[in-house]
């Protein structure tokens, strides 16, 4: 497997890492809790090599469009400034970049790139290259992946620190595709650094 090097225009974007998206949050995603570690490793070699870290997440008002009271698919989850809005205990990404999304009641926002100014951000820092991982695969990854490919980034897409909903089965699977079908690279964590993934392993 080839190694990734590392460089001036890389950064790391984490997304949605907060409590109600682990396991027994209001939206938990199963075995969502297995994407901390290695977060925390992308988080330590992208700090080693004095690179930008992001960190994306929902931000909604109470009655936000996407819960089900207000006609949307999801329990209510993420509020702002609730507990179940706060990124997981044991992080390291105090030093992360954070960007809030679905932050108004009548506008859903998958992506981390929907409404937030990111895509311009990240260019004004020279930023050509993000590698992904969070949660989930299906829904705020798959969106984010796609979004970051169409704006004209390159994408190295973590497998082992992503996780799926799997409202459908196949779901995850089905997203792990379409962002590599879309130009996504796969890539793991191996000793210290980054390692092209093409086996893909079994994290979607």
């Amino acid at each position: 497997m080839n190694a990734i090097v590392l460089g001036e225009g890389d950064a790391l974007l984490i997304v949605d890492p907060q409590v109600d998206f682990l396991p027994g949050g209001s939206l938990g995603v199963p075995q969502g809790d297995a994407v901390l570690a290695p977060i925390n490793r992308m988080s330590d070699l992208y700090r080693t090599h004095a690179l930008p870290v992001y960190v994306s997440r929902d931000w909604h008002p109470s009655l936000h469009c996407s819960f089900a009271g207000q006609g949307g698919p999801w329990p209510v989850h993420c509020v702002a400034g609730s507990d179940g809005a706060r990124f997981a205990p044991g992080l390291q990404i105090d030093d992360a970049v954070v960007i809030s999304k679905a932050t108004t009641v009548d506008v859903d926002a998958y992506s981390a790139f929907n409404g937030t100014g990111l895509a311009d951000t990240l260019r004004a820092r020279g930023i050509t290259r993000l590698a992904v991982c969070g949660l989930a695969t299906d829904y705020c990854v798959l969106n984010t992946v796609l979004d970051a490919l169409a704006a004209g980034f390159e994408v190295l897409l973590a497998t082992e620190a992503i996780r799926a909903v799997n409202v459908n089965a196949d779901d995850g699977e089905r997203a792990l595709v379409r962002m590599l079908d879309a130009g996504a690279m796969p890539v793991q964590l191996s000793g210290a650094s980054m390692v092209a993934n093409p086996a893909l392993g079994a994290a979607a």
